[in-house]
């Protein structure tokens, strides 16, 4: 039946044109332009050598059936081939059936016969695509592995190189443009695709089918995936199947010589390849891949009109304006729920802002009371520092009141005396300054600060508050640019209270042997301000419960310092650490701040 089909059309266009022409003669080309060249645009899928030797003896034939006329091959790719469609400088085109659609629909090519090849039954179902992979990668066996890999193809508008595949992957929710590490293009010839796996630069490529099988021994070199058995093809494939190449004619093709090439073409046997022609087979399967890529004459479905819209989706518009009905009411009654609520919910932030102006206030009274506590703790030998320059003073006042009495007041007595009475005015200023600008009650400014004038600054107030001191040696190693972003009075509290901690550590020590080490350094963009002492150090308490509230190892202490102190450390982006010194007794207090430029 199938021969019948194939074979009647070609003897009844073969009766019609032995009854117009001498018995014995051949067919006849068109008089007008013989002497013209007949030129036949190809796509050139492959080299140049493999598509003249493929198309040679159809070449061969016309010009044999159909002579004087003379038939010549233009080799071309879509975009040089789709021009010569366009500009009539060629009069026939032979291309894929997915460049013959485009054709078709934009410049009116008309087709006149498919081809057919031999390793398929039926010219309907006779060309497909591969997607292969090195044969060592195990890891791509299925069309699904191609996800985040990369897949070489010849163009975009490659059917049997690109588009066929396409179809398939977005059947399996692969989007190639998203769901692919990338996609290499590489022009054609499809040896191209090959290299490109050869070399590395694609994990997998897309070839038209059966050209694998043109190479020798290709199953060492490459896998299929997700191969398919299909009786219609025997050809390695991983797509379902289309309409072979089809020949078709331009608009401006002579149509006496349309049906001449139409008769020459039909009664052409198969050649040593195995081609031959049949009658134009059925493309509306590729007009269905194009309707669901939404590519060549189906793009326009990509950017619908309204109209076009409501008349497809016409029931989802439907449901949509009684879901939009549906949440106008469900809006209306939100809202109101959402004004009753409103009132509750401005009430409770306000409440909530409240509580936390309660807590900042809290937290601040506390880091008050904490100044508060140390100078408190600090009261006797901070009367008896202020004493001495008051005893001084005193002492140089009853010196030049006695000299008066006696007559002995001299200028260079009055000098000397007045002198070492602003001197001695001048520390015990000093001293109540410094405590009072510590003990100060403030909101916490933030403001950049030379970490060695702080750490200076309170090794001062510590000293002005002790009547013996003990030896304190400062070991400032950071550059004079390094500062703190900080509040100075909070740091300054900090300090002390480690200061205090490790002078009160030493309490049992002579005097002399009361010493203390402050180092400052650079490390890892902060800045360390290390508190050594050298007294009894811990018993049996870990360093890290040292900062728990309410643990202390003093008998009148409440175990509030050094948590405190740690909340400051916090708030200032920093941290402090406590550990036993490794080369003797003592303890080391860490306070780390991150370093500035100023």
């Amino acid at each position: 039946m199938r021969i019948l089909q194939t074979w009647i059309p070609v003897l009844l266009i073969s009766l019609c044109l032995a009854a117009s022409r001498p018995a014995g003669a051949s067919v006849p080309a068109p008089a007008a332009g013989a002497e013209a060249p007949i030129r036949i645009g190809v796509l050139a899928y492959r080299n140049a050598e493999f598509i003249q030797a493929t198309w040679q003896p159809m070449l061969a034939h016309l010009n044999h059936t159909l002579s004087p006329r003379v038939f010549e091959l233009l080799q071309a790719d879509h975009a040089t081939l789709q021009q010569a469609v366009r500009e009539g400088t060629i009069d026939f085109v032979l291309t894929n059936p997915g460049h013959y659609v485009e054709l078709e629909t934009s410049l009116g090519a008309s087709r006149i016969a498919t081809l057919h090849h031999e390793r398929s039954p039926t010219a309907d179902y006779a060309l497909g695509a591969a997607v292969i992979a090195r044969s060592d990668r195990t890891d791509l066996q299925q069309l699904s592995d191609l996800r985040r890999k990369r897949l070489a193809a010849t163009t975009p508008e490659g059917f049997g190189g690109y588009q066929i595949v396409w179809r398939e992957l977005k059947e399996l929710g692969i989007d190639p443009e998203k769901h692919l590490e990338g996609l290499v293009y590489t022009g054609l010839p499809m040896e191209n695709v090959l290299q490109a796996i050869r070399d590395g630069k694609a994990d997998a490529g897309i070839v038209r089918a059966c050209v694998l099988e043109s190479i020798p021994d290709w199953q060492a070199h490459f896998r299929v995936l997700s191969p398919r058995t299909d009786g219609n093809l025997a050809c390695a494939v991983s797509t379902r199947l289309y309409p072979d190449w089809p020949i078709a004619s331009l608009r401006h093709t002579d149509p006496a010589l349309s049906r001449a090439v139409i008769v020459a073409l039909l009664q052409m046997p198969p050649d040593r390849q195995g081609i031959s022609w049949s009658v134009p087979a059925d493309y509306q399967s590729v007009h269905e891949l194009f309707r669901d890529l939404q590519i060549g004459p189906y793009a326009y479905l990509r950017e619908p009109s309204l109209r076009a819209l409501a008349r497809e989706y016409w029931p989802f518009l439907a449901i949509a304006l009684l879901l939009l009905l549906c949440g106008i009411f469900y809006t209306v009654r939100v809202e109101h729920l959402v004004h009753k609520r409103t009132a509750a919910l401005q009430a409770a932030l306000k409440e909530g802002n409240a509580m936390r102006e309660r807590m900042r206030a809290h937290q601040e009274q506390t880091h008050h009371l904490s100044r508060l506590s140390i100078l408190g703790e600090l009261s006797a030998t901070l009367a008896h520092e202020l004493n001495q320059p008051l005893a001084g003073i005193a002492n140089y006042g009853q010196s030049l009141l006695r000299r008066m009495e006696r007559g002995a007041l001299t200028d260079a007595a009055v000098q000397q005396a007045s002198t070492e009475i602003v001197a001695q005015a001048g520390t015990a200023a000093g001293i109540l300054q410094r405590i009072r600008s510590f003990a100060r009650k403030r909101p916490p400014q933030r403001e950049m600060h030379k970490a060695h004038a702080v750490v200076g600054d309170t090794l001062a107030l510590f000293r002005s508050m002790l009547s013996s001191p003990p030896d304190i040696v400062l070991d400032n190693r950071l550059p004079d640019s390094a500062c703190i972003h900080a509040d100075a009075l909070q740091i300054q509290q900090i300090l002390l209270n480690l200061l205090k901690n490790g002078l009160d550590a030493m309490r049992q020590l002579p005097e002399q042997d009361r010493r203390m080490h402050v180092g400052l350094s650079l490390e890892n963009g902060l800045i360390l301000i290390a508190i050594r002492d050298y007294g009894h150090g811990l018993d049996g308490i870990a360093p890290k419960q040292l900062f728990e509230p309410f643990r202390t190892t003093k008998e009148d202490g409440l175990g509030l310092g050094l948590s405190i102190c740690e909340g400051i450390a916090e708030v200032h982006e920093g941290r402090l650490d406590a550990s036993m010194a490794s080369d003797g007794p003592g303890m080391i207090f860490t306070l780390a701040l991150p370093a500035h430029e100023c």
